[in-house]
């Protein structure tokens, strides 16, 4: 006899109403995403705060928008690290003086140090002063490395330029920062899910949904972030505290519900800031290093000369994102901030200051603006295409196997409703290869119930009755239907993996509708058969 335990047919349509519930607000889009932006803006919206608000974002393709490629002239770090170096140099070599001599710079090409000393004789003694300024890598790659070479040249020169492996650092760490500040301007004009992501080595894919034109987008990445170093009064959960004159309260990032009392007047700025790292401490606790030009490093060295014990707050944004504690004087313009940081934690600070920092120049490469008439048209040709697809399906499932193939309908309906509900829960955005990606499985989606019905005629022919032969069918296309939807995902995730954009887009909805399918056809349809079967108990069955 059949076999279909109670628990099983709760759970399964306990996912077939969530599923329903969690996809319904995609069908009253505009009247969701008006209520959302209200709650977001602190207002009431109307639509019911029981009910699920999640909605499957529209990709750049279908609602229009500003797409760019940049590129970040990473070299362009290269010169500003030798111009910070260059006071560095003179202070080593002030101490050699009476065997280099006078020091000059020379002209020489870009993200380079060229000195020529007065002796020549203390050239050798100048390249191993200078040495002293490099600081070695700590990557496995690059094991034994440091971030300078120092090279005699002539018989009076000496150059200085940054490692291969530091240059490839610091492009990383370059590019990195671009991205974050994109990142961040972006997120704070309150767009939709703009997709900002890394593109090659030195490149960077910006799409906007919603962006009314290129030059919008342009100058609203084009503001560098305010980074600021200050001295910290008091802390205080009050937003409303007073902070006296010259002073001003700000919220903690770390902390919410905490506010700072610091100095309004910056300790250092951070267009001082040469750079940050993400390091480790003398006790192999996660730090993040950090290093500013000539001019802050004396600032910042006065300042942590007498405020050893206290605080001092990194502000980015009007927003304290940090506020570590001085733990001794703090000389040269380096320092390292230590505290209860993870890996990850370190790393994102040291991007955010890095961030705060002035970025490279950025480079349009390409740039394109969607109108949202082009995006209504991919709408609408996505829903004739869907909707082509769906009936055509129904109809030769209901023609095919009758009663059977509309419980399969019924089944693939539930399927795209999960589809829907899964895409919303993510938060995932549909781009118009997504919808072809939905195309495709609705297609794919009756596959394993053709499985099942050709497997119970073929049993009809043999078995005792019609229960045993569903009981058969199912049993026995169990395991062609994992296979060959097995093989279609595996697909799909190298699809993702190795795809971008588009091709995500396509893949991420090809591989939730597999799974979906096959949900829908071993156990929505089964149990719909199940549930006719003991209804009805036919002594034949019509297929």
């Amino acid at each position: 006899m059949l076999s279909f335990p109670l628990w099983k047919k709760l759970a399964v349509l306990g996912v077939c109403l969530l599923a329903i519930l969690f996809a319904a607000p995609n069908l009253f889009y505009g009247r969701v995403e008006a209520s959302n932006d209200a709650v977001a803006a602190g207002e009431a919206g109307d639509w019911p705060g029981v009910l699920p608000s999640g909605l499957v974002n529209l990709g750049l393709d279908l609602r229009g928008g500003v797409h760019l490629l940049v590129e970040v002239q990473v070299e362009d770090v290269y010169q500003e690290r030798m111009e910070g170096l260059f006071p560095e140099t003179l202070r080593v070599l002030r101490a050699e003086r009476d065997t280099v001599g006078t020091v000059r710079r020379v002209e020489t090409e870009t993200g380079e140090l060229l000195l020529r000393i007065g002796e020549p004789s203390g050239q050798q003694a100048a390249v191993a002063a200078l040495r002293e300024l490099a600081r070695p890598l700590q990557t496995l790659t690059d094991v034994g490395s440091t971030d300078i070479e120092v090279v005699a040249e002539g018989d009076d020169r000496v150059r200085l330029r940054l490692s291969e492996a530091e240059k490839a650092a610091t492009d990383d760490r370059t590019v990195a920062q671009a991205v974050e500040i994109v990142r961040r301007r972006i997120d704070e004009s309150g767009t939709r899910e703009p997709t900002i992501q890394r593109q090659g080595a030195d490149r960077i894919l910006i799409q906007v949904p919603g962006a009314g034109s290129t030059q919008e987008v342009l100058d609203l990445i084009g503001t560098t972030a305010q980074l600021s170093f200050h001295h910290v009064v008091s802390v205080t959960s009050d937003p409303d505290a007073r902070a006296g004159a010259g002073n001003m309260v700000l919220p903690s990032r770390d902390n919410p519900g905490e506010f700072l009392i610091v100095e309004r007047r910056a300790i250092v700025s951070g267009d001082q800031l040469v750079d940050a790292q993400g390091a480790f401490d003398q006790n192999n606790n996660p730090a993040v290093n950090f290093r500013f030009n000539a001019q802050g490093g004396r600032l910042f060295g006065e300042h942590t000369r007498t405020n050893v014990g206290n605080p001092f707050a990194i502000v980015l944004d009007d927003e304290v994102i940090s506020a570590p504690t001085i733990q001794s004087y703090i000389p040269g313009g380096s320092g390292i901030i230590t505290g209860r940081f993870t890996t990850e934690e370190t790393n994102n600070l040291a991007i955010l200051l890095r961030a705060g920092a002035l970025p490279a120049e950025i480079v349009v490469l390409e740039e394109r603006t969607i109108g949202p008439e082009l995006g209504a048209d991919s709408i609408s040709a996505g829903k004739i295409a869907t909707i082509v697809a769906f009936v055509a399906v129904l109809v030769f499932m209901a023609l095919s196997y009758g009663l059977f193939g509309i419980f399969a309908n019924i089944a693939l309906i539930v399927n795209v409703a999960m589809i829907f509900a899964v895409l919303s829960a993510l938060g995932a955005t549909l781009t118009l290869p997504g919808i072809a990606g939905i195309v495709l499985t609705v297609g794919m989606a009756v596959d394993a119930n053709v499985l099942v019905f050709e497997r119970i005629r073929e049993e009809l022919k043999s078995a005792k009755g019609p229960a045993r032969a569903i009981e058969l069918g199912y049993e026995k296309a169990v395991s062609a239907i994992i296979d060959a939807n097995i093989t279609t995902f595996i697909a799909a995730v190298i699809l993702f993996a190795i795809g971008s954009g588009p091709v995500r887009g396509f893949a991420v909805t090809l591989g939730i509708g597999i799974v979906t399918s096959v949900f829908a056809a071993l156990l929505i349809t089964r149990l719909l058969v199940v549930a006719w079967y003991d209804r009805a108990r036919p002594k034949t069955i019509e297929l």
